[in-house]
């Protein structure tokens, strides 16, 4: 059995041992403790975490600016994969979006991810391959 909980500072340093153990997560150094932690504070109630126990089995790390939201970061460990887990942790994002005014919300997934076509597009999230994202370094943390 397992808890969704908010994702609180407490739980950086299990969450960053579950990215590094999923394969197709990408981390940089905008994924370092005191990072995540101020992208935490500045996006309060919108990023979730799975506890069995009190280790961490899954996360949504998810924020917005304002108008669009964003998810990085949903992760289940393998053992835990396949029992709905990754789609109630992405629920509670949403709903926390919703909370917040938020009506849309873009999640960031590797093309070669093999878990894109199985459990984003069943789900209703649209492909959109005529957006191209560009990405530029302007400063430290990116």
């Amino acid at each position: 059995m397992f808890e969704i909980r908010l994702l609180e500072e407490d739980h950086i340093e299990a969450a960053l041992a579950l990215w590094r153990a999923t394969p197709h997560i990408g981390l940089s150094s905008a994924d370092e403790p005191e990072r995540l932690q101020r992208f935490l504070e500045r996006n309060r109630g919108c990023s979730f975490v799975a506890l069995a126990g009190d280790r961490v089995v899954g996360t949504s790390l998810c924020g917005h600016d304002g108008r669009r939201g964003y998810l990085y970061h949903v992760a289940v460990a393998a053992e835990w994969q396949g029992n709905g887990l990754g789609s109630q942790l992405v629920e509670r994002s949403l709903a926390a979006l919703r909370e917040q005014g938020i009506g849309k919300c873009h999640a960031f997934v590797f093309r070669e991810d093999p878990h894109r076509e199985r459990f984003w597009e069943p789900k209703g999230w649209e492909r959109r391959d005529e957006i191209v994202v560009y990405s530029y370094r302007c400063g430290e943390g990116g």
